[in-house]
């Protein structure tokens, strides 16, 4: 990459099928750590960070849902709704 192509903003788009499945796979996640008593902010913020999928509890199967989608697709499935609600 040369220093004109590093000043120029790049675009970037989410397929909404895909942010749904994500949504929903959240939920499920979200739901499960509620139930066995974590907070789920905490949790999923240590599983962003770490990659380490022990931060999220396999009950409900939560730890699968979530293994299943990138990293990377979660976060940008929380900076879109953090965003939208600004």
């Amino acid at each position: 990459m040369d220093s004109k192509e590093l000043q120029e903003t790049r675009k970037f788009s989410i397929a909404p099928e895909r942010n749904s499945k994500v949504s929903n796979s959240l939920a499920q996640v979200k739901k499960a750590l509620v139930e066995k008593g974590y907070d789920p902010i905490n949790q999923i913020v240590g599983y962003l960070m770490s990659g380490d999928p022990t931060y999220i509890t396999s009950f409900k199967d939560a730890r699968s849902i979530i293994k299943k989608i990138d990293r990377d697709e979660l976060l940008e499935e929380v900076v879109s709704f953090y965003l939208k609600e600004l």
